[in-house]
C-alpha cells in the first residue's frame, strides 16, 4: 500500500506541474486557467490526503 501511495503523490506532482505550465498568468481567473487552478488545488489535496494515510499507517502499526 505505501508503494500505491507513493505512486498517486508522484501523478499528484505531475498533475500540479502540467496545471502549472497551462496557467497564462497575466489573466489566472479567465477562460480555462480556471480549470488549470482547480487541478493545481485538486492535486495538492490528493498529495496531502496520501500524507495523512501514511502518516496514519505508521501509527497503527505502532499501536499494534
Amino acid at each position: 500500500m505505501k508503494i500505491f501511495s507513493i505512486v498517486v503523490i508522484i501523478l499528484a506532482f505531475a498533475l500540479i506541474v502540467f496545471n502549472a505550465t497551462q496557467i497564462n498568468y497575466d489573466a489566472p481567473l479567465e477562460g480555462n486557467n480556471t480549470v488549470a487552478l482547480i487541478g493545481i488545488v485538486s492535486g495538492f489535496c490528493a498529495i496531502v490526503l496520501m500524507l495523512i494515510f501514511l502518516v496514519s499507517k505508521k501509527i497503527e502499526e505502532k499501536t499494534k
